[in-house]
């Protein structure tokens, strides 16, 4: 499912129309990024939680060459899913 398919999925599961679908998912989705860009995590009981954290540097490997490259730290978003998520999925 793409953005579009989910802005229509949120219009149909909602009444709202698109265009007030297509807002509610962006307000969504900018509150997520801001929070977790201060640090926060979001939490959505049932359904899951972000959360950021810190991936230490590493050493990799170049593909195509072989030659071993320094893999800076960095942040990274990391998503555990809720009870009713996962019984919805099974």
């Amino acid at each position: 499912m793409n953005k579009a398919e989910l802005i229509d999925a949120i219009a149909a599961e909602s009444k709202l129309t698109k265009a007030d679908s297509k807002r509610a998912l962006d307000a969504f989705l900018n509150a997520t990024g801001k929070a977790l860009k201060k640090g926060e995590s979001v939490v959505l009981i049932g359904f899951g939680s972000f959360k950021t954290a810190t991936r230490a540097a590493r050493n990799g490997r170049n593909p195509q060459t072989g030659k071993v490259i320094k893999i800076k730290a960095k942040k990274v978003v990391k998503f555990k899913a809720g009870a009713e998520l996962t019984k919805k999925v099974k």
